[in-house]
């Protein structure tokens, strides 16, 4: 089962600083000299803002080559921290360098870090510390008015936007003999293994619900690229990946074997899913269970993902959505005109929806 995580009772307390350059471009690590105290007036604030972006994320954990954790210097740090508070600054500096040593990628981006402790976390009813990192590639300016001398004065400033922080992991006080538990996410996306894999050392948990997220996606981007090869219509490749959903929907458990041959059927379209799924586990370096539990939450996530653009060299763009491959027959007809010689798409609906 998944592992449920609750926000609601933790606070942020102190935090180490740094300023990460990329090596190769000879840009400096620059580090807090000492840990930054967290006004209590603004906790509630900053808590909010550090937390908000690991709300349903797929959780992962720490693993060595050696299989030993007592190797992993990520999880040393986290287990020297959760067990003394006191040595969050040296540590904190420790993981900064770690990162800067591991930015040596020409693509990496320099950025600013913040190595957050936070104290009352709920993970399975019980409150457990963690240790926040996120990492902002960029800032953004900003205006600001305030008063000086009986006036009002505009001033314009950089900073960090909460919502465009570019990376991010909480590793949680919890299992620490299987590795903790840890949440991560990128935006960037093309530099995502640098920072799952060489900084933290990361792998997925494979739950329930990473594993229904998983094979949700690899079935559904399998058909939308196999239906085309006998209809190039974006309408046929959103149907097919529907077709692939509604497995999901209608099954409790996940079985390869009963997938095959329900959903893939012929022996062609097997081999090129299991090529499809074995290109996926080295890129997370890990194997995938041929058999599990569905989540039912996932699978609700992947079908809101799911749609088709249909573009014309008019210049106009029809988006397909989700609800839309169940009944596309009857709702989308294609034609040609003889006057205006000129192919068409007539779209059939029973009332305008509010956009």
């Amino acid at each position: 089962m998944s592992v449920k995580i609750r926000f609601n009772s933790a606070s942020v307390t102190g935090a180490v600083l740094a300023k990460v350059g990329n090596p190769q471009r000879d840009e400096p690590l620059q580090t807090s000299r000492d840990v930054f105290q967290i006004a209590e007036e603004d906790r509630e604030t900053l808590t909010g803002i550090f937390l908000k972006p690991f709300r349903n994320l797929v959780g992962h954990r720490f693993s060595h080559h050696s299989s030993s954790l007592e190797q992993h210097e990520m999880h040393k740090c986290s287990a020297a921290i959760f067990e003394s508070p006191d040595a969050l600054l040296d540590k904190g500096i420790a993981i900064a360098k770690r990162l800067y040593a591991k930015s040596n990628h020409p693509n990496i981006k320099s950025g600013d870090l913040c190595i957050v402790l936070v104290s009352n976390v709920e993970v399975d009813d019980q409150f457990v510390n963690a240790l926040c990192i996120l990492k902002s590639e960029s800032v953004v300016p900003f205006l600001s008015i305030s008063t000086r001398d009986g006036d009002l004065q505009l001033r314009t400033e950089q900073g960090i936007l909460p919502d465009k922080i570019d990376k991010g992991c909480l590793i949680l006080n919890y299992c620490p003999d299987q590795g903790y538990y840890v949440l991560t996410f990128d935006r960037t996306g093309g530099e995502s293994r640098f920072w799952v894999r060489d900084f933290l050392g990361v792998h997925a948990v494979p739950d329930a619900a990473y594993l229904t997220s998983a094979y949700t996606g690899l079935a559904t981007s399998f058909l939308e690229q196999e239906k085309p090869a006998s209809s190039s219509a974006p309408e046929e490749a959103l149907s097919a990946a529907s077709d692939a959903l509604a497995y999901f929907e209608e099954k409790d458990v996940f079985d390869m074997s009963e997938f095959e041959t329900e959903v893939l059927k012929s022996p062609e379209a097997v081999a090129k899913f299991h090529e499809h799924v074995a290109e996926f586990e080295s890129g997370q370096g890990q194997p995938l269970e041929k058999k599990f539990e569905i989540s039912k939450k996932d699978v609700g996530k992947a079908k809101k993902k799911i749609g088709a653009v249909m573009k014309f060299d008019t210049g106009v763009e029809i988006r397909l959505g989700p609800k839309f491959s169940d009944r596309h027959k009857n709702v989308l007809e294609r034609g040609f005109d003889d006057e205006k010689q000129m192919s068409f798409v007539k779209v059939y609906y029973n009332k305008e929806e509010a956009g």
